[in-house]
This record gives C-alpha cells, structure tokens and sequence, in this order.
C-alpha cells in the first residue's frame, strides 16, 4: 500500500483471497483507471482484513480490502462500514485514502470488499524503520501529528458528513463492553477469570461521559502513514471505528505507544522508542491541549484499553487456531496467548491501582 516496512508478496498466478478473473473483470468495471491485467501484492502486517496492492496495465495503483480467510463473526470485518467511512471523510481535516469502489456481490470475490486509490508514504512498524525512514524531528512530528490527527477525528461533527447513524450517541462504553465481552465468550479458547472480572469492575465505574464523536477504535503510529516529515497523510482501518467516547481513542494509543523514556510495554513493535519521539505523557498533554478535552479519568480509558486488546488478540488466536493461516504447531501461536493473558493482568493492575 506505501513505501513501507512490510514484508510485500508479489503474487498475480493464484491469489489467496481474490478470485482473479472475476475481480478483474468488477476493476474494469467500476474502477476509473483500472485496466488489466493487474498484479496483486499481499501487503503483510496486521491480523485482520486482508489488504491488496493493485498495480493496473498502466501503471496506476489501487488497494484492495477483503474480510481475512477463514470463518469470522458476522459482526466483524464489514467491509461496507469500513468504506462508508472513508468515503465520508474525504473532504473533512481527517487524512484518508479515497475510496473509489466497493463490492458486495458474493459471486465476485466470495465476500465484499473495496477498493480506494494508492497513497504513496510510510508505515512505521518497529524502532529499525522507524530510525531508517524518518530524522529525529521527524519522529517528534510524527508523535504531534499522530496527536493533532486524532483529535481531528474527534471534532468532525458525524451528522454533517452522513455518519450520524453509525452508531449510538449515548452509553459508549457500556456498548463496547457488552460487545467485546460478547465476542469474547463468542471465540476464547479457555476460561480466562481476569477477563470477566475486568469487565464487570470497568462495568461498575464508568465515567460521565460527553457528547459522542467519532473514534477510531484502533488509533496507533502503525494504522497511520506517514511522510517523510513525520505528517500523517492517511489514517488506515476503520473496521471498527462507531461513535462513542473520545477518550477511548486516547487510552488506547498509550497502550500502544512507547516512547524513549517510557516504561516498556509488551503491547508495542517498539517503534515509538528510537530517539526523538515524544513520550505518554507529552502525548497526552498536547491531547488536552489541543483538544480541550478533559482527560483527568485517563487511567480508567487505558485499562480499559488493554482489557479490549485481551478480547480481540483472543480473536486472532482463535482464528490462527482455526487454521486461517493453514495448519501451524500449537507452541507457534503460544506468544498469541501469552499476550491476552497478560493484556487482562495489565488491565486488572490498573484498575487496582484507581481503587
């Protein structure tokens, strides 16, 4: 999808998760620009929808999304929320690829998908790319835009760009809470108590909440491109993003970030530690500076966080299990596990800590 870090597999003979002769034939179709035969690169990276580098006859390139391989929930990966969004959002101060098709006939490709232009920039995935692509100051961009970006997100007024049905205005972490619980007992592997005890003490405390805006559901340095600068360019997976509590957003992405003096997390690539990022806590005050936002119950957001990242890691293990990337040695997946395990340590740790 950019100049990445990613591991990209050309194929264009016989593509996993693409039917070729179909899909070209629906590019050609209804895709300004597309004309084949094209040539498919499965970008790596991620454990969830499927994404295609499209490189047409002509030289233009696309990128197609695809539900994964393998059984999934009926509620998860839908492909026509995901572009939905992005096609709503092309026109606000949010940065996205432009969405340019989408599919949802079965007899295509078996599942939907769609289909947005190519955005030439960086993915950084871990602290070597990150040292390799980017200048001191462009990591310390990087960590502002990152910031700036996602309160962006926050003020785009849903009703005004055709998302004020995306999802409820009201009750945002109580709905998250039932849902993830959910999709945990729908896909866990074994009983896991901190799981459910985490969820009915995140249950019992949850914050006063404002007025919804739109939340990304999985904001981190790695779903943005960036450019060489260090500015976002475009924001990436929307799967799952609704309305809801802003913060969410927030206590997610210190989660997930790391900077040089912060203490080590298990839950980053390791990225955010090369010299020049800014830190959680700097993150954060530019956050509420830039948003105006009350973040005083932060702590709350982030167990909450890692509990989430518990049910939905317990999602990808199950499908590994499941075989969809084909057969592989139990002790293989094991980290997966390990993960889960420690992501509800972690949340329950916190929420020990608030009491």
């Amino acid at each position: 999808m950019s100049r990445t870090t990613d591991t990209v597999r050309a194929v264009s003979a016989d593509v996993a998760g693409v039917d070729l002769p179909k899909v070209t034939n629906w590019l050609e179709a209804n895709v300004a620009g597309a004309r084949g035969p094209f040539t498919f690169d499965l970008i790596a990276g991620g454990h969830s929808n499927l994404t295609y580098r499209v490189t047409s006859a002509t030289g233009e390139r696309f990128v197609l999304r695809r539900p994964p391989l393998g059984h999934v929930l009926a509620s998860a990966h839908d492909m026509s929320r995901e572009h939905r969004i992005i096609a709503a959002l092309r026109d606000t101060p949010v940065p996205v690829a432009p969405a340019v098709g989408f599919c949802d006939d079965p007899d295509v490709n078996g599942v939907p998908f769609y289909v947005m232009k190519f955005v030439d920039g960086l993915v950084i995935r871990d602290r070597e790319a990150a040292e390799k692509l980017l200048t001191p100051d462009a990591r310390r961009h990087a960590s502002e835009s990152i910031v700036d970006t996602m309160a962006a997100i926050h003020t785009v007024d849903p009703a005004a760009v055709g998302l004020g049905e995306l999802g409820r205005h009201d009750g945002y972490i109580a709905r998250q809470l039932k849902r993830w619980y959910g999709q945990w007992n729908a896909q866990k592997t074994r009983d896991l108590s901190a799981v459910d005890r985490v969820h009915d003490e995140l249950l019992a405390c949850v914050p006063e909440q404002g007025p919804a805006t739109l939340v990304h559901g999985d904001y981190r340095l790695d779903n943005c491109m960036v450019d060489s600068s260090g500015q976002v360019i475009a924001v990436l997976d929307w799967e799952i993003c609704t309305l809801g509590d802003p913060m969410a957003d927030l206590g997610l992405l210190m989660v997930y970030w790391t900077g040089p003096d912060d203490d080590q997390s298990s839950w980053t690539n390791g990225s955010c530690t090369a010299p020049g990022f800014l830190n959680r806590h700097t993150l954060a005050e530019r956050y509420t500076t830039v948003s105006g936002r009350d973040t005083s119950q932060l702590d709350f957001y982030v167990a909450f966080a890692y509990w989430k990242l518990a049910c939905i890691l317990e999602g990808v293990y199950a499908r590994y299990l499941g075989g969809a990337l084909g057969q592989r040695d139990p002790a293989e997946l094991e980290p997966f596990n390990q993960q889960v395990i420690g992501a509800a340590a972690r949340a329950e740790q916190l929420l020990s800590e608030l009491r």
